[in-house]
């Protein structure tokens, strides 16, 4: 017997937050943000599907996410006789990949390197079978791995000496390591790395601390992230001042939950001017090569934050490049810049209907992979901004206009629905047109906005492991990191070796911070060991 369909019961805004303040007072902090979430993301499903913003499928998306978005997952070939499998091959046997998975010796840079002698022998000694002269050769390596706390503490435990008879007490001095601060300042470095770099909670960190016997707590870790951060905001700004004079912008949301700020809006309630919150992760281009990842989070869209970034660009250069999704919000309102829209989202589009119209989605996904293929072989040919632009001239521009025929003549003769799936898809595709194809006009315009995405991973992961953060100084602290990690990995530089040169040349670094940037510290730091 099927079981009755549950009661829907529909909250407002003001009646949530009412809620949530009752339940305050009965729940752990953990436990409440686990169901603040669970609440808010049942509120955002019943919106969505009343006001029809969205579809099933991206429904689905949204919640659930892709496995895979590659066409062949998409439109699975079906199985054929041409097509069959070598019957010699065991079932479910894959091709082993290249490789046997083992990791060079040379590749542990961080190890402590033991020279082992030979026991009995030196170099310049008879050789005891011929008699021959031994000589100095590459040594052999082994590596050995142990396990150990994330952070490991030293206990120092000076002699007391007290005389019998005058009862003068005499302590062992302490070494000049033991009369340093309790937690040494690159603590407060890995714990950035640690939770806004890979994604660990403080309390996880804590909890391992504790059980391997160093205790270190998570309000002790944000105290030591954010003594290492607000000294180094110079060290931001620069990066902010860097990436105001990009060639290419990058701009993307992402939604984020700040406790401070939640607190605000629901005291507003419908006097609330806004009621989002959002992470906007940046990521500039520089004419020299480089690259720039910023995050901001609080209330302001991507289009805001860039014209945060645009105020410090010089009078003198022309408007860059900008990439990033259809919604108007991510645009700049302040300054000129030249628009392109992403590709991989007008290609969404389309997957998000493909059941419903397979063999139009699968020829407009087909088409737009020829152009990516096209792409990669530029990327992969080295081809310089003008060259690329050529090359796509050449080869992209008749899958393109041939794509843009194809949906013109779907809607002007009526072969599909405006307001169907597809007809949707459609229509985004060609009210965007121009700024899907920039790529096949201006000299380095790119196809898509994955880079940007893929910074977003840092917001996304934090938000998912440590649900939200506290205030929007502790923000501030999250921002500041996921930019210096994300901009050393774009830049191939280790953020550990980079975050460990300010450190101890903090001084330096603060006069100069445009010469301490991560992909010129070394320079830096050459010339200071040269004078």
């Amino acid at each position: 017997m099927a079981k009755p369909a549950p009661e829907v019961i529909r909250l407002t805004p003001a009646e949530l937050d009412a809620l949530l303040a009752q339940l305050r007072t009965h729940l752990p902090t953990a436990v409440l943000e686990v169901v603040q979430a669970a609440l808010q993301t049942l509120q955002w499903v019943l919106e969505a599907m009343e006001l029809k913003t969205t579809t099933i499928a991206r429904l689905k998306r949204v919640l659930f996410g892709f496995k895979s978005e590659k066409t062949k997952k998409l439109f699975p070939e079906p199985t054929t006789g041409a097509t069959q499998a070598d019957p010699s091959t065991p079932p479910g046997d894959k091709p082993k990949r290249r490789g046997h998975g083992r990791r060079a010796a040379q590749t542990y840079t961080g190890a402590q390197r033991v020279a082992v002698p030979h026991p009995h022998l030196h170099a310049g000694d008879r050789c005891p079978d011929c008699a021959g002269t031994l000589g100095a050769r590459e040594p052999n390596q082994g590596v050995c791995i142990q396990a150990q706390p994330l952070f490991q503490a030293t206990l120092y435990e000076a002699q007391v000496l007290r005389c019998n008879r005058c009862q003068k007490v005499f302590t062992a001095p302490l070494p000049p390591t033991a009369q340093q601060a309790k937690h040494d300042p690159s603590v407060g470095d890995m714990l950035g790395l640690l939770r806004f770099g890979l994604g660990v909670p403080m309390y996880r960190t804590a909890q391992w601390q504790q059980d391997l016997g160093v205790p270190l707590p998570a309000s002790t870790q944000w105290e030591l992230m954010a003594a290492t951060v607000e000294p180094r905001q110079p060290i931001y700004q620069a990066m902010i001042q860097a990436a105001a004079q990009a060639t290419l912008v990058h701009t993307d949301d992402t939604p984020m939950r700040v406790q401070s700020l939640q607190r605000e809006i629901a005291q507003a309630g419908d006097q609330a001017e806004r009621t989002g919150i959002f992470t906007t992760g940046l990521v500039a281009k520089l004419d020299t090569g480089q690259r720039v990842a910023l995050y901001f989070t609080g209330s302001r869209h991507a289009g805001e934050n860039l014209d945060h970034v645009l105020q410090h660009r010089a009078a003198e250069l022309g408007p860059p490049l900008h990439m990033c999704d259809g919604l108007s919000r991510n645009g700049s309102k302040a300054f000129e810049t030249i628009l392109c829209n992403c590709a991989a989202h007008g290609r969404r589009q389309f997957t998000d209907v493909r059941e419903a119209f397979p063999v139009e989605c699968r020829q407009v996904i087909e088409e737009l992979g020829l152009v990516y293929q096209h792409d990669e072989q530029a990327r992969q040919q080295h081809l310089a901004d003008d060259q690329r632009l050529r090359f796509h001239q050449e080869h992209s521009q008749p899958v393109m206009d041939r794509l843009q025929q194809w949906m013109k003549d779907q809607i002007e003769q009526k072969r599909v629905e405006p307001n169907s799936g597809l007809g949707q898809a459609i229509n985004y595709m060609l009210k965007r047109w121009e700024p899907l194809t920039r790529f096949l006009k201006i000299p380095g315009a790119p196809l898509d906005n994955n880079i940007c995405e893929q910074a977003l991973k840092f917001a996304i992961q934090h938000r998912k492991n440590s649900l939200s953060f506290k205030t929007l100084r502790g923000a501030m602290v999250g921002d500041f990191f996921m930019g210096v990690i994300q901009t050393c990995r774009l830049n191939r530089i280790n953020p550990v070796e980079y975050l460990a040169a300010l450190r101890q040349h903090a001084k330096a670094a603060l006069q100069n911070p445009s010469a301490w940037l991560p992909w010129n510290y070394h320079q830096a730091l050459a010339a200071i060991n040269t004078s």
